[in-house]
């Protein structure tokens, strides 16, 4: 087995995943990055290698039991211990509530809640052990209050947060760094150019979330010493009301 460490970033999307995965390869770890399709990884993962990283794609549902087990094993057998785990998933959807279905909802809780649990059970089973490691749960606006149309979300991202707070009590005192940052603003995404032009506009004034930027602060999360570490952080645009 690779004596390689490891960072398993779950939901490596094209901006903030990506990014984060980028900034972990940077640090030395082999980037472990899953999306439940793995053709879509491919550009990720050639960025990364050009760089002079190193890295790996996994086709897995974070959703699906069996397929979680199977990814960590697999991490952990052919890459190395999983040193950093991310979760990494997006679910924002804007429903009135009359018109949302119960697919819907079902699918929000699944992906940003019930999937957390999942990947973050087999990140805490293989931590454990060593008695080390860091654990980090993307947080949103929506982890803190509901907002109009987003009742969905902000049921799955409180589920999430909740989560985080059991997980960080339990494993705290065994070693593992449990945190939640809270990503407060729009980010810099292909989806907020398409679809929110004027809100898109206020990059030029630094007044949305640069994914490297984050991936930054996840970086410092984790080279924290265990006599400071953090649980819960906001991140925002410092033009972004609150």
């Amino acid at each position: 087995m690779s004596t390689k460490k490891a960072a398993v970033i779950i939901g490596a999307g094209d901006a903030t995943g990506g990014a984060i995965a980028k900034r972990f390869a940077r640090g030395g770890y082999t980037a472990c990055v899953t999306r439940r399709s793995e053709e879509k990884l491919v550009p990720l993962l050639e960025e990364i290698r050009s760089a002079g990283g190193e890295a790996r794609g996994f086709g897995s549902d974070a959703r699906k039991e069996e397929e979680v087990a199977t990814l960590f094993e697999t991490v952990e057998r052919e890459v190395g211990p999983v040193e950093v785990f991310v979760f990494n998933i997006g679910a924002n959807v804007n429903f009135p509530i009359t018109e949302m279905t119960e697919r819907v909802y079902r699918k929000v809780w699944e992906m940003a809640a019930l999937a957390g649990f999942l990947t973050g059970r087999e990140a805490a089973r293989v931590m454990s052990p060593r008695g080390r490691g860091t654990m980090i749960f993307t947080g949103a606006t929506a982890s803190l209050r509901g907002g109009s149309g987003f009742a969905a979300f902000a049921g799955a991202k409180f589920a999430l947060r909740a989560l985080a707070q059991s997980m960080v009590r339990e494993l705290g005192p065994k070693g593992i760094h449990v945190a939640h940052p809270i990503v407060d603003g729009a980010i810099d995404t292909a989806f907020i150019r398409d679809n929110f032009p004027e809100r898109y506009k206020l990059k030029e004034k630094d007044g949305i979330l640069n994914p490297e930027h984050i991936a930054e602060a996840y970086w410092q999360l984790h080279a924290q010493p265990r006599d400071a570490w953090t649980h819960e952080l906001d991140l925002r645009p410092w033009m972004e009301t609150f």
